[in-house]
């Protein structure tokens, strides 16, 4: 924060402090002249509180109506960047409510003119669907445990949790949300190795793990949670023969969709995934490639039925 900022936060403090202040005092108290503190009453109420300055010997400030407000100072891009972020956040299942109460919050805070913008912004933007990308309600995620997982990760602080009905010890690094989905991100005790967890697959243990030592990653976290939920992280898994070599396959898919293993020049593997069979359905389609899928035997058999169906639409 910068020391103009900070002595403007400082500033509004003081004048909801008390009903009113000389210059002389506010100046005393900041440790600045009065030139500056005037300077600084014109900064405030050019980001629209209401200071009102009250005739008499060296000038007196009080705050005028609708100036109870916490000291919150901000410019017009971070609070339209805040209220966008709160917006977004309302569609993440499981603090819908809570972004939502916040973003409100926000909006009694601001000076009038900051509110406006705010709520502006607000009544002129609606969101899409929510899940658009796979046919499985997209999970909740419980706000106290997101906030146990940042405050173990700030204390370095180990953690024992159920994952997937087997009991885990992690010393937790990172929280990584991709693709309306949280995932935790951590060193097993035991091996050594790193590991994303989804965070709605998991149920905190106590009591909890040790304090620990934290070991710097060997790579970038985040790119690390979109690698291994490709190869790992989904529900279901398959392995798909794609006829065509893998550098074909490697243009054509992003990388959070799979890995691609070689095989020879004219065949590789496709390891991919998804939360339901019929979304990796819909992606293998979307490859424009010959393949063979062999599993699992859900997948095949729903294959099978879309092969059907559509032979009897171009029928039709």
């Amino acid at each position: 924060m910068s020391a103009t900022a900070g002595r403007l936060l400082a500033l509004l403090g003081l004048l909801q402090s008390r009903a009113d202040w000389s210059g002389a005092e506010l100046a005393a108290r900041l440790d600045v002249t009065g030139r500056t503190v005037r300077n600084d009453v014109a900064r405030l109420r050019d980001l629209g509180y209401p200071v009102d300055a009250v005739r008499g010997p060296g000038g007196r400030y009080r705050l005028g109506v609708g100036g109870r407000l916490p000291p919150l100072v901000l410019d017009d891009e971070e609070a339209v960047a805040i209220a966008v972020g709160l917006r977004a956040a309302n569609a993440v299942a499981g603090i819908e409510e809570s972004s939502a109460r916040a973003l409100g919050k926000l909006e009694q805070v601001l000076p009038d003119r900051l509110r406006r913008q705010v709520a502006a912004l607000r009544d002129a933007t609606s969101a899409g669907p929510v899940n658009t990308d796979s046919n499985v309600t997209d999970p909740a995620v419980d706000p106290a445990l997101l906030t146990a997982l940042a405050a173990a990760i700030r204390d370095h602080q180990g953690l024992r949790f159920w994952y997937r009905e087997q009991p885990r010890e992690v010393e937790p690094a990172r929280l990584v949300a991709w693709q309306r989905r949280w995932y935790l991100v951590g060193r097993d005790v035991a091996s050594g190795g790193w590991e994303p967890f989804r965070v709605d697959w998991l149920e905190l243990r106590t009591p909890g793990g040790r304090r620990f030592t934290p070991v710097e990653p060997p790579f970038d976290l985040t790119e690390f949670v979109v690698r291994e939920v490709a190869r790992t992280g989904w529900a279901v898994h398959a392995r798909i023969l794609v006829h065509a070599p893998a550098h074909e396959v490697l243009d054509r898919i992003n990388p959070a969709v799979g890995t691609v293993e070689p095989r020879d020049d004219a065949t590789c593997v496709l390891v991919t995934g998804g939360d339901s069979i019929e979304t990796v359905a819909v992606w293998i389609g979307m490859l424009g490639l010959d393949f063979t899928a062999d599993g699992p035997p859900a997948l095949v058999e729903h294959l099978a039925l879309l092969s059907r169906r559509y032979a009897a639409a171009v029928r039709g």
